[in-house]
């Protein structure tokens, strides 16, 4: 449906773009992602025949579209800025109908056909409450769904978008996203520049990285967005991980200049981390990004913190599920807290058969508590395990769900511990008998 050939632009005398080439199939969702000043907004108005290129072509549906009029353009091709400003009063119903312009003679009222694409493109971007208002007097997020209303009711083959969702709170974010999707299902084709790169690998179905002016990668959103190339177009230390709930993938970026650890003899710092779910993950993810040596568990090797850490090549202490821990895993557990300079407790949940595990930590290594529900959520086990967690709780750090809080909070952590322990790693035991912990506590 477009294909863009050697495409080379220049501004003002400064080369935006150089040798861009890219082709788009029919009822394709493609993603352009890339660092500002990439190029991305020149692409689009280059394909939408705003700019036209010092070299190159582009083709759509067939046609070359800086040879067409505007008005021939407009049938191919519909646009939604990302500038959403609009100059005159008009009501918003009006400016849905300004999309049916490119197949009406000027003085021409709208034909039963446009009111239905115009109510239709009203009601699918739930601005149909809004047809009466004047543009000026809605929301910036509204304005952003009308310009959308205004493209769906042109009827193009091919759809741009330049920052979609830019001015949408969540909810509509991914109303949008997934009304582009289904646009797509009915064959049309999507062209979007991103800034999330999140919301582009969970809604397209392939990114294109730009960087520079030139496409440095293109392909499904798994192959893209790799740490290595979202750290040569961005300047980035990224963890690109699997996410816990859409199973599309997840990019965790952290500042170059926020996650660099002094350099010690014997490697990177090794921190442990004790947990489960979307939280550990999460945390899994934010010390991968921070080159710290991370190791998890223990935990089941269905939970999604076993599946990130398999996806980062994270070691990992792996139990069955619903059975109670072994002396051969708490053995393996206080291996581990021996062997690391931090320990994190990332939303731990305490249960009869895994409650032992507050024994073991009882002397974890400068711990780090990360807590996004409260403990009486998580607490199964009655309240002794309380008091041995609120014990251990009292000697931690705290730390907010966030990626460079917490890099920041491991590295104050390392820079504050005591000696390191003998060479060997070994340390006295603190096992506590399994017949010491009543089950009813």
């Amino acid at each position: 449906m477009v294909d863009i050939s050697d495409l080379s632009l220049s501004l003002g005398g400064q080369q935006i773009l150089s040798d861009v080439s890219l082709s788009v199939e029919r009822g394709e969702v493609v993603g352009l992602i890339g660092p500002n000043g990439a190029g991305k907004t020149t692409l689009l108005r280059a394909l939408t025949g705003v700019l036209t290129p010092d070299a190159g072509t582009v083709v759509v549906d067939g046609e070359t579209v800086h040879a067409l009029s505007s008005r021939a353009t407009s049938r191919l091709l519909s646009v939604v800025p990302q500038e959403t400003t609009v100059s005159f009063a008009f009501d918003v119903r009006s400016i849905v109908e300004m999309g049916r312009t490119p197949y009406r003679s000027r003085f021409s009222p709208p034909t039963a056909d446009d009111r239905k694409l115009i109510e239709d493109a009203l009601e699918r971007t739930a601005t149909d409450s809004l047809a009466e208002r004047s543009i000026g007097t809605v929301s910036g997020g509204e304005r952003q769904r009308v310009l959308l209303a205004r493209t769906l009711a042109q009827d193009t083959p091919v759809i741009v978008l330049d920052e979609p969702t830019a001015s949408l709170d969540i909810a509509h974010q991914v109303e949008t996203l997934e009304l582009v999707c289904d646009l797509a299902a009915e064959g049309k084709t999507v062209i979007a520049a991103i800034h999330d790169l999140d919301l582009a690998a969970r809604y397209c179905d392939s990114l294109v990285l730009l960087a520079d002016g030139t496409v440095l990668e293109r392909g499904p959103p798994e192959t893209v967005l790799t740490s290595a190339h979202l750290e040569r177009a961005f300047d980035a230390t990224a963890a690109i991980t699997k996410h816990p709930v859409t199973g599309s993938t997840n990019v965790t970026t952290l500042p170059s200049d926020s996650v660099a650890f002094d350099t010690r003899e014997g490697g990177p710092p090794r921190v442990h981390v004790v947990g489960s779910g979307g939280t550990a993950a999460g945390v899994l993810a934010r010390l991968a990004a921070a080159g710290v040596d991370a190791s998890l568990g223990p935990v089941t090797a269905t939970d999604v913190a076993a599946e990130t850490a398999a996806q980062l090549g994270v070691d990992t202490l792996t139990v069955d599920p619903f059975s109670p821990l072994e002396r051969t895993t708490v053995d393996a557990l206080e291996r581990e807290l021996a062997a690391a300079d931090v320990t994190i407790l990332a939303d731990l949940r305490v249960s009869v058969g895994n409650q032992l595990l507050l024994e073991s930590l009882a002397d974890a290594p400068a711990p780090v508590f990360l807590e996004t529900t409260p403990f009486t959520e998580r607490n199964a086990a009655g309240g002794g395990a309380r008091e041995r967690y609120e014990r251990l709780r009292d000697r931690a750090r705290a730390v907010s769900d966030d990626s460079d809080s917490l890099v920041r909070t491991v590295r104050r952590v390392l820079e504050t511990r005591p000696p390191s322990p003998p060479a060997d790693g070994s340390r006295e035991s603190t096992h506590a008998s399994l017949d010491s912990i009543d089950a009813t506590d």
